[in-house]
């Protein structure tokens, strides 16, 4: 079992649960479970049941899904202290995607049985868990308006900005999976990237880009755009 008392440290420290509370954190790390995956070790696949929230201590969840003719795509990158499987937790349908561990990864698990008779208990908490749920609906309306609305230069920088702010300069990342992540084809993106590798603003390499000039990609640190490179 976790120590409760390393449990809540991290608790704390996640934007998710920080805002609940001390003795919200308190209650809800007795609940959690340690979980480690090996590199390229499946935590739950599409269609398993929705039994539990998970949050990463360290390491990186792959979120992806497949087509009939075996075609992978990535949906998402997750990284130490993102939070997520709380839509099954709380519906308990099933996964509507693969959790895949990218590297050696250490997880937090809270079973939806525990969680659903804390919220009875907590009110706090499941006020909390609709304010989070409303924070991804807004995300996901912001990247739907983004997709329509910007040229892919600025999607493209924008990703790769968010992606550092989560793991650093050198992002692990696939042009295809970036070309998903931006709603566009994979030669678009290429052709962007090697723009920016013959201005110094990327070094590019096998499923890995390392961002060397975050100024050059025209996107400041809070994501807004950068007057000096207009």
């Amino acid at each position: 079992m976790a120590d409760p008392r390393n449990m809540a440290l991290l608790l704390a420290a996640n934007p998710f649960f920080g805002g609940l509370g001390q003795e919200a954190i308190d209650a809800i790390a007795v609940l959690c479970v340690p979980r480690h995956l090996e590199r390229e070790e499946t935590l739950f696949l599409k269609g398993d049941a929705g039994d539990a929230l998970y949050a990463i201590r360290r390491g990186q969840i792959r979120i992806a899904t497949g087509s009939a003719s075996g075609r992978r795509l990535t949906l998402n990158l997750l990284g130490s202290g993102d939070v997520f499987g709380e839509v099954a937790l709380l519906d308990g349908r099933p996964r509507t995607a693969d959790a895949v561990a990218v590297e050696s990864t250490d997880l937090y698990m809270i079973h939806r049985r525990d969680f659903i008779e804390l919220l009875a208990k907590q009110p706090k908490v499941a006020v909390r868990i609709i304010e989070f749920l409303c924070e991804r609906i807004r995300w996901m309306s912001a990247q739907m308006e983004e997709r329509a609305l910007m040229p892919l230069q600025t999607r493209l920088a924008h990703r790769l900005v968010a992606l550092s702010e989560d793991y650093g300069a050198e992002i692990h990342v696939s042009q295809e999976e970036l070309a998903v992540f931006v709603g566009a084809t994979r030669e678009s993106v290429n052709r962007q990237l090697q723009t920016w590798r013959r201005e110094g603003v990327v070094e590019l390499s096998r499923n890995c880009i390392r961002l060397l000039q975050p100024a050059g990609l025209g996107i400041s640190v809070n994501g807004e755009p950068d007057g000096s490179a207009m």
